[in-house]
């Protein structure tokens, strides 16, 4: 039962200026950066503890020693393994994000820890960005509705959220020293909206500063980014954290808000606001009063968590494992999966006409919850598809599994770990120094990419002529099956931190096993797991379409219950699912994946935004999901309030013969715009689940904020008078209803 608190703003003020005047030189500067690998420095003598971090999103991560990245070796700290942000977002819940937040922080709670950094909810621009899977959504409001709820439930155990990485970080490659060059009007309307209800909604204790640069100036160092939009513009006065690694130049980074520097490698004492920064206050160089700010957003958070103060005896004790933090995750992965295509009535399965069930596909019986790069974790358990299909049916049924495509082994090994070699480049580079030697780094990023290139193409010989057998042999066994899943998809090979996709194309050439497969089973079920949009170029030839984003320790559970129709699907995309990867925005300009800067130069125009200008159909839209049933959209009402908001309401019928729940979507059109927007852009949504027959009236608000762009001259949000249509649809294609809404 949480004891809630209410903290006393003006006395905890007071107390924090108490204990600045009390701090040293040296005390202050060990709270402001890494002490061990996840913990700041502690100040014993006034009682003030380290703070302690851990990754991730998708659940906390192991244990490691304190100066090495190497696994502590304790068997107590496995933990729930959650859906990932896309599976999350694929929900389109707030109260499941909520609950996911809530299990998160208890777990870390749980587990001692004092700021998870999560949520991740930087904007999915480009298809192929390793940690898309990390992130919510291609759409700003719909990362944000969810991102609210989630930081809610973290912070109410007495855990601060870290939400990263701020700001627009959107690609792995060269994710060090990328510089991204981006206008504001791009930047305040697609990368930051976020970020602010984060602050401003959700009351973020913390946020963590990105890798990359943008317009000349890296995020952590950033005074535009961190003083005058998070601190001036929109109020924030919680602890801004670095990436690990993020900074580079000890006073830009003290004369901004960064508080907390964190790091991979071990020297402590050489981190840029350890005795770097001493060396510059003792010049006189940079004052100490930058070191105090500091401290006190520091404490303010410390003091938010109860780890210091009168009320640190009514912190949280949290707690990991339980078994409603496993009901939690199973709701929402049953939530998260979605129907892309259903010919025929394919799916739903039955169970009762089934004796012998032909599984293919290796991420059948594959586990994901320890890979990806800092979202890794040491689940409990995690049952995979080809478990929870078993599980399901029992020991009636007949469940033969061929592999299906061959994977080749990638022994886990901790001789050598990715953490710190991703960041290697800090010591091999003058980063830091006022001129970067980029030949040198251009070479050795050559030389890198030939070698993994060579690897891959040595890769891929053996994968062709191993594939021939197992091809042979999936095919065969799908000849005399009643029913055949084949369940592909991707893996942390190809969605992880550090590192892009070079395409979008499934791997170990199961386009090639899924075409031969449909040649002999038109009704095969073709299913995947992964984190990310995959081209799907036999898609008309399949009858059944089912796609799972990484769903946490529960997949496969929820999986057999969609297969077979005790659930209902009601998942939708939260992003774009292009029929090529030309057909992107950036797939076309270029400006992606590219070493040293990128110019976002397609602004407003990626994602759904994209596809409507160009016009160009994608493979599955922005907000397409199938249902096992049908919903009827009507009886539309609209109402313009001058100077205020816009009402609408609308139900939404159930038609067919399943419960069900349906995502009904608001975007807003433009008729006659004074300056250039988006043909469409998503401003409200509602799930509404319903009985067979049953219908709901469904009644929404649209705020002025929500008809606004952002005015680079003015510097702010502005909405213009005129008239707007108001449509509200299945998914940005599926339009049911349409309203004019005009604005005085």
């Amino acid at each position: 039962m949480r004891k809630d608190v209410k903290i006393d703003t003006k006395k905890m003020e007071k107390e924090i200026e108490k204990t600045v005047r009390k701090l040293t030189l040296d005390e202050k500067l060990a709270m402001i950066h890494g002490a061990t690998l996840f913990q700041s420095g502690a100040v014993e003598r006034l009682g003030i503890p380290a703070i302690i971090t851990s990754d991730g999103p998708m659940g906390v991560r192991a244990e490691f020693m304190s100066d090495r990245w190497i696994p502590a070796g304790n068997n107590d700290d496995m933990v729930s393994y959650l859906p990932s942000n896309s599976a999350l977002a694929s929900t389109w819940n707030p109260k499941l994000a909520h609950d996911m937040g809530h299990v998160l922080g208890a777990e870390a709670r749980g587990r001692g820890k004092d700021v998870i950094l999560a949520p991740g909810i930087n904007i999915k621009r480009d298809p192929k960005c390793g940690r898309n899977f990390e992130y919510m959504s291609e759409d700003p409001k719909l990362a944000a509705t969810l991102a609210v709820p989630f930081i809610q439930g973290v912070q109410e155990n007495d855990v601060a959220a870290c939400v990263k990485h701020f700001a627009a970080n959107c690609q792995e490659t060269d994710r060090l020293m990328v510089d991204e060059e981006i206008d504001d009007r791009t930047l305040y309307e697609i990368y930051l909206p976020a970020f602010k209800a984060a602050v401003q909604e959700g009351g973020a204790y913390s946020i963590m500063g990105a890798y990359n640069k943008i317009n000349g100036y890296h995020c952590c160092e950033n005074k535009m980014l961190l003083d005058g939009i998070l601190r001036m513009e929109w109020g924030f006065d919680g602890a801004v954290i670095s990436d690990w690694g993020g900074v580079h130049k000890t006073k830009e980074a003290a004369e901004c808000s960064m508080d907390l520097e964190m790091s991979v490698f071990p020297d402590f004492d050489d981190y840029k606001l350890a005795n770097p920064l001493k060396e510059l206050v003792e010049k006189g160089e940079v004052s100490e009063d930058r070191i105090d700010a500091k401290v006190r957003n520091l404490l303010r958070m410390m003091y938010r968590l109860k780890m210091i103060g009168k009320h640190k005896d009514s912190r949280q004790s949290g707690a990991y494992n339980v078994p409603e933090h496993r009901e939690a995750i199973l709701k929402t992965a049953e939530e998260s999966i979605i129907l892309l295509k259903n010919e025929n009535k394919t799916l739903p399965l039955d169970a009762k006409k089934i004796k012998k069930l032909v599984v293919i596909g290796q991420n059948a019986a594959k586990v994901h919850s320890d890979g990806g790069g800092s979202a890794e974790i040491k689940s409990l358990y995690e049952i995979c598809p080809l478990m929870g299909l078993k599980m399901y049916l029992g020991g009636n049924v007949q469940v033969e599994y061929v592999k299906g495509y061959y994977v080749p082994e990638k022994p886990k090994t901790f001789e050598q770990n990715w953490q710190a070699t991703s960041l290697d480049d800090l010591k091999d580079t003058n980063v830091g120094q006022a001129v970067r030697d980029e030949a040198h780094e251009h070479e050795n990023h050559r030389k890198g990419e030939e070698e993994r290139l060579a690897k891959l193409e040595k890769e891929k010989v053996e994968i062709h002529e191993k594939n021939r057998q197992l091809f042979a042999q999936a095919v065969e066994a799908a000849k005399d099956a009643d029913a055949v899943i084949f369940v592909g998809g991707l893996n942390h090979d190809f969605d992880s931190e550090g590192f892009d996709r070079s395409d979008m194309k499934l791997p170990y050439e199961q386009d090639l096993l899924i075409e031969e497969l449909l040649k002999v089973r038109k009704d095969a079920i073709i299913t995947f797991v992964g984190g990310s949009p995959v081209e799907m170029p036999w898609r008309d030839k399949a009858q059944a379409i089912l796609w799972s984003y990484y769903a946490g320790m529960e997949t496969g559970n929820a999986f057999a219950k969609v297969i077979f129709g005790e659930v209902n699907p009601s998942g939708k995309l939260a992003e774009t699912f292009p029929a090529r990867y030309e057909d992107c925005a950036t797939g076309k300009n270029g400006q992606f994946g590219k070493w040293g800067a990128i110019k976002l130069e397609e602004g407003l125009y990626y994602g759904y935004r994209h596809f409507d200008r160009q016009r160009i159909t994608p493979a599955f839209c922005f907000g397409h999901g199938l249902s096992y049933t049908t919903f009827e959209y009507g009886n539309f009402t609209l109402k313009a309030e001058k100077g205020k908001n816009v009402k609408l309401s609308f139900t939404v019928k159930n038609t067919g013969k399943k419960a069900g729940a349906e995502i009904a979507q608001v975007y807003i059109a433009p008729i006659s715009p004074s300056v250039d927007r988006p043909v469409k852009e998503l401003k409200a949504y509602a799930k509404v689940e319903l009985a067979a027959g049953k219908s709901k009236k469904v009644s929404l608000t649209l705020t002025q904020q929500d008809f606004a762009y952002f005015d680079e001259h003015l510097h702010d949000f502005i909405s213009d008078a005129g008239d707007y249509e108001i449509l509200i649809g299945a998914s940005c294609e599926d339009i049911r209803l349409k309203g004019i809404a005009t604005l005085a």
